[in-house]
């Protein structure tokens, strides 16, 4: 099934055939072949001769010498001889005739009476004309011009078109397409920067179809499938790319919605041709991303009745990687961002015998991918990646290469030649923040108390050790911000208690300012508190680092509790988890306000030059409370 299309191919546009199409019949309906007229009734040469004598008759014509065609004069089409005659058809046009038809017998007698009938003047004209089959040929080109319309509209529903099967005819085939790995995919494991234990993997796997001897001489099987999981823009779709690009064998690739239609049967009907392709194709990889698209688990939607189509295509999935049919050399790739969903029978060894965990990048593979994005762009000799990579933690791949192209634009639209360090910076801002709004209308007293709130996250997050360091501060309007506060987190493997409370008092210290400065606090607080009631909800639920509730967790880590409608809790229990996330939060506030009520002088201070610049930076922090004693590395927003 090669849907390789033909560049050479002349491609017609639809439109213009029907255009054709409406010219063509359009033109019959002109030349009278389209009339809304009856057929000329047909009469008797003694009816005729009455109407010649009462004078009803304009014009006869003689066709043939055979066969002649009545027209009547329009004040005589209201006479009640003349009642059938059809008047105006649905256009409201005039029927001009002819109006009756009958043979006229022997021609030369029949001449002697128009001649003696237009003396007399009873008629006004006649004539004599050869009847072509013009009519007829009209009649017979309609109906051809029908049939093939026919023909095109049915050949169109049937063929695969750009989908593979997206027709009527095709719809319980698979929509896969089939990849060229020497003409349609030019990306190679070179290319995917990072992801190391991932790529070698996968590279195994590649290494199966390439030679599949070295494993099973010694009595090995080659693996049936492995599922990529991760969190969004990591790359398990680039490294599925990268191993069509590298096999050098057959690469079927779609996603798990094309399975899903609203025909009964039609997801398990394209999964058995999807198989059916890739074993005659064998050794072959298919490649399914997005799989939980069919793969949920079965069984938990009780609304959905008995004949689910999902839970149909799933059981064909699953009978096709591991049931009583052979698929040897048949690898499955899936993706996906949800593995806690997915049916416990479509995880087990035997269909993904392997599951490859792509992970966000560290700063040491945030650096590689900067290079990889880095190389088409026109930069400075002396930008360094590893400040970059620094300033990027939590990006993914897809994060990383969106900052390159957002400060490719930066560049551009400053009439830049290159890319600078400042447009990265910039470009990050963009992204994480949104974008400035300078325009936008603050009062005196409302910046007095976003500089205030901002000062304040700023002063708490200097005085705590394991607070992340300042990178810079900023009162002008971002996104639905108000104001921001750029930090740089370390990125720690494992978390302490009296790291996150840290944090937490950190994050309250824009707050805590507002009540020590004007003794009131305000909305602008919403997004701290929501980031600071999930950190303490999660100390206390998740990570078991509460005194009180002990070290029980009420995380579910398969995911399946999200369809349980009773908490796995007492009332009791879900009381006393209230009362201390409250606690938590209020001691990390009140400790946040001790801090400030100490270097009040400072924050004010700080809250000046803040608003007289709009943003501030490390070193101003450094001239007011002079160095931080502490060490630490690395990148975090809060926001107003």
């Amino acid at each position: 099934m090669d849907n390789k299309p033909n560049p050479n191919r002349m491609r017609i546009s639809p439109w213009l055939i029907y255009g054709v199409i409406f010219l063509i019949f359009a033109s019959i309906f002109v030349s009278g072949g389209g009339s809304n007229f009856k057929d000329p009734a047909r009469t008797t040469s003694s009816k005729f001769n009455t109407y010649l004598e009462h004078g009803d008759v304009a014009k006869v014509i003689i066709y043939n010498k055979a066969e002649a065609e009545v027209f009547l004069n329009p004040a005589s089409l209201t006479k009640p001889e003349h009642k059938d005659v059809p008047k105006k058809d649905l256009f409201n046009r005039v029927n001009a005739g002819p109006h009756y038809v009958f043979d006229i017998g022997n021609d030369e007698i029949f001449q002697k009476k128009m001649e003696d009938a237009v003396t007399q003047g009873k008629l006004k004209e006649f004539s004599f004309q050869q009847k072509s089959n013009w009519s007829d040929f009209i009649n017979i080109f309609s109906i051809v011009i029908i049939f093939g319309l026919w023909i095109y509209i049915m050949r169109k529903m049937s063929s695969g078109g750009a989908g593979g099967g997206g027709q009527i005819f095709n719809i319980g085939k698979s929509k896969a397409r089939l990849f060229d790995e020497k003409t349609d995919i030019k990306t190679t494991f070179k290319d995917v920067a990072g992801l190391e234990g991932a790529k070698e993997e996968i590279q195994e796997i590649v290494e199966f179809l390439k030679n599949p001897e070295k494993y099973t001489s010694i009595g090995g099987k080659i693996p049936k499938g492995a599922l990529l999981v991760g969190p969004p823009g990591t790359g398990k779709t680039l490294l599925a790319k990268a191993v069509a690009g590298e096999a050098k064998v057959p690469f079927f690739s779609l996603s798990g919605s094309d399975f899903v239609e609203m025909f009964v049967g039609v997801g398990a009907s394209r999964v058995r041709d999807l198989f059916k392709q890739a074993k005659e194709k064998a050794p072959a990889i298919i490649f399914i991303d997005e799989i939980d698209a069919v793969g949920r688990a079965r069984g938990k939607n009780n609304f959905s009745g008995g004949n689910d189509e999902r839970e149909n295509t799933l059981n064909q999935l699953l009978t096709e990687m591991d049931g009583f049919g052979s698929n040897s050399n048949v690898i499955v790739l899936a993706a996906t961002n949800r593995a806690d969903v997915l049916d416990k029978a479509l995880m087990r060894a035997g269909r993904f015998d392997r599951q490859i965990f792509v992970d966000l990048p560290d700063i040491r593979e945030r650096k590689e991918i900067f290079e990889v994005h880095l190389a088409p762009l026109k930069k400075v000799e002396e930008l360094d990646t590893d400040f970059l990579a620094k300033q990027t933690p939590g990006f993914s791949g897809a994060d990383i290469a969106n900052v390159c192209n957002e400060a490719a634009l930066i560049a551009a639209r400053k009439d830049k030649k290159a890319v600078d360090k400042q447009d990265f910076l910039d470009a990050v801002d963009r992204i994480v923040g949104g974008l400035e709004k300078k325009n936008k209308i603050v009062t005196p007293d409302e910046k007095k108390a976003i500089a205030i709130h901002e000062a304040g996250h700023a002063t708490v997050s200097w005085m705590l050790e394991h607070a992340a360091p300042l990178v810079k501060v900023t009162i002008v309007p971002r996104g639905q911000s108000l104001g921001a506060a750029w930090y740089l987190p370390e990125e720690r493997l494992i978390v302490r208690p009296d790291q996150m409370l840290d944090e937490m008092c950190a994050t309250m210290g824009g707050r805590a300012a507002e009540k020590v400065t004007f003794d009131r606090i305000s909305t602008g607080a919403l997004s701290d508190l929501e980031k600071v009631t999930k950190q303490a909800r999660a100390m206390v639920t998740i990570y078991g680092l509460n005194d009180k509730i002990g070290n029980v967790t009420y995380y579910d880590s398969t995911g399946q509790n999200e369809y349980n409608f009773s908490k796995p809790y007492s009332e009791e229990t879900a009381e006393l988890i209230d009362k201390e996330i409250s606690a938590l939060i209020e001691s990390q506030y009140q400790r946040a306000i001790q801090i400030l009520e100490e270097n009040k002088d400072k924050l004010n201070q700080l809250a000046d030059i803040l608003i007289e610049k709009e943003v501030i930076f490390k070193d101003d922090l450094e001239a007011i409370f002079g160095k931080r004693t502490f060490d630490s590395n690395l990148q975090e927003e809060k926001d107003l």
